[in-house]
Parts: structure tokens; C-alpha cells; sequence
């Protein structure tokens, strides 16, 4: 599987502020890559590093095999920034088309009406996006990081303005984007949104990945909570493979059981822990 982002040892400098400490990351073709960390962390530096729009203090970052910020690097993403701004008196078709006048992408009006019904917006393509509400400026912006059918999708805070039903569809966006072999990373600070879709998740804490895995591997067991005859009990340190053995001692006591649930972390629980470590 060839790999749509390699970030290898990849530092920067502001002056005497250091965002960015030797960060390693890789996102393959296809998956979906959520990227975690407190404000100041370094992951709008990463993001950008891999734009081309912050030149690296030291290491590289190649997007599809082609160096940031070069011609073929640029051809193969597409990137919504969290505080975009589109031309309030552009209607939504317009503003697709200088954009794909800016990509070089020939898909013409049949790519533009594909992807605004792709977001959801398949009625608004006469729409100014003054008169759109925020949820539908970002969905909006999505639809412009697709055009030209881009290999790796870089997404700042995509679903922050969204309601619940916004986050939905664009969930099932990002999991119908898997299944065609597009990656995306995925800045985002709701925790939720990234257990639910990614299959991969990196924790950066000060410029420094802290943690990183699926969030499964992330999260770990966290006890064992049985429901008895005189209540809940919680085995906080037992795992999932000591729970045949705790209802036998309770049912061979003389207590009823009617229910056993192995309680896991959230990711929230993970991101926490790695977080206040640093």
C-alpha cells in the first residue's frame, strides 16, 4: 500500500519557539487519520507543513510520493483550512469553478454538481454564500477540497459548525472517500467524531507525538461491572478474561447475577492521559 502523506522527522522553528520537535506520522492510501492535540500542540504547523504553506526548520514531508509544496504535491490534495473565508457575493457553482480553474481540474459542470450533492447542497448551487449558514459554507468547503479528485484530503475542524445531522453526512462522506482510496487527515478537537470514523488516530502534545494507534489500541480495559441481587459492583482492575471467574465466586458466594460488562476507556480517557503526561 503506498502512502498518500510521510512526515519524517519533521521540525520547525518560530524564532526561539520550537512547534514542531522531530514528528514521524504516515497516512496510507485510503485511511482515515485523525489528528489530536490541545490548542498550541503543532498540528496546524504539521497541516501546513504538508500544504506547503510553512517551509520545515528541518526533516520533509512528502504528499504521494512528491516533495510539499511542489506542483505534483499539490495536485494530489486538497485542503479546507478551519478559518476559510469565500467571497460573500460568489453563488456556490462560481465559486467551485475558480477553484477548479485554480486546480487545473477539467471536470467542468458535471464535477461541480456531483460535489455539491455530494455535501448535501445539490439545491444551492445558485445560492450566494452570504445567504448561507455557516454548516453550509463549510459543507461548501469541503466540496472545493474535492475537486480534482485529490489522493489526500487535509481537513481543519471540518464539522465544527455542523449540527449533529451536518456530522452525520459528512461522516459517511469521509467513509465513502475510504472505500475509493482517499486519505484524510483529520484535525479536529471532537473527540467523538475521530473514535467514530478514523482508523487511526495521533496524539501531539508541545510538538511531539505522545500517542498514536487505532482507537481501540488507545483506549484499555478499565474493569469489570456486575450487575447483582444487591446492587453494582465494580472489579476496577480485573479484565475482560477475569469476568467468567468473578461471576463464578459471586454466584458460588450465594449472590444472583444479572448482568457482566467489561468497561473500556474512551479515547477522550486516552487523549487525557497522554496529554497531561507531557
Amino acid at each position: 500500500m503506498s502512502l498518500a502523506l510521510s512526515v519524517s522527522a519533521l521540525r520547525k522553528t518560530y524564532g526561539s519557539v520550537t512547534a514542531l520537535h522531530g514528528v514521524d506520522l504516515e497516512v496510507d492510501e485510503g485511511e482515515l487519520f485523525g489528528l489530536l492535540g490541545p490548542n498550541g500542540a503543532g498540528k496546524s504547523t504539521l497541516v501546513k507543513s504538508a500544504c506547503g504553506l510553512v517551509r520545515p526548520t528541518g526533516g520533509t514531508v512528502e504528499v504521494a510520493g512528491a516533495p510539499a509544496g511542489s506542483e505534483r504535491a499539490n495536485r494530489s490534495m486538497g485542503y479546507l483550512a478551519e478559518l476559510f473565508r469565500f467571497p460573500e457575493w460568489c453563488r456556490a457553482d462560481e465559486l467551485l469553478e475558480l477553484h477548479q480553474r485554480l486546480a487545473g481540474s477539467r471536470g467542468g459542470a458535471s464535477e461541480r454538481s456531483a460535489l455539491l450533492e455530494e455535501v448535501g447542497l445539490a439545491d444551492a448551487a445558485g445560492r450566494r454564500v452570504g445567504a448561507m449558514s455557516k454548516g453550509m459554507q463549510q459543507r461548501l468547503g469541503l466540496a472545493q477540497a474535492l475537486i480534482g479528485s485529490p489522493r489526500l484530503l487535509l481537513l481543519d475542524e471540518p464539522t465544527s459548525a455542523l449540527d449533529p445531522a451536518g456530522r452525520r453526512l459528512v461522516r459517511a462522506l469521509l467513509e465513502r472517500l475510504r472505500e475509493r482510496g482517499v486519505a484524510v487527515l483529520l484535525n479536529s478537537h471532537l473527540l467523538s467524531e475521530v473514535e467514530l470514523v478514523c482508523d487511526r488516530v495521533a496524539i501531539i502534545a508541545a510538538g511531539r507525538v505522545v500517542a498514536a494507534g487505532s482507537p481501540d489500541d488507545l483506549s484499555h480495559a478499565g474493569g469489570v461491572e456486575v450487575e447483582t441481587g444487591a446492587g453494582v459492583r465494580v472489579f476496577a482492575r480485573a479484565s475482560r478474561d477475569e469476568a467468567p471467574r468473578i461471576v463464578a465466586e459471586l454466584v458460588g458466594a450465594g449472590e444472583a447475577v444479572y448482568g457482566v460488562r467489561v468497561l473500556r476507556s474512551s479515547l477522550e480517557d486516552a487523549y487525557l492521559e497522554a496529554v497531561e503526561g507531557t
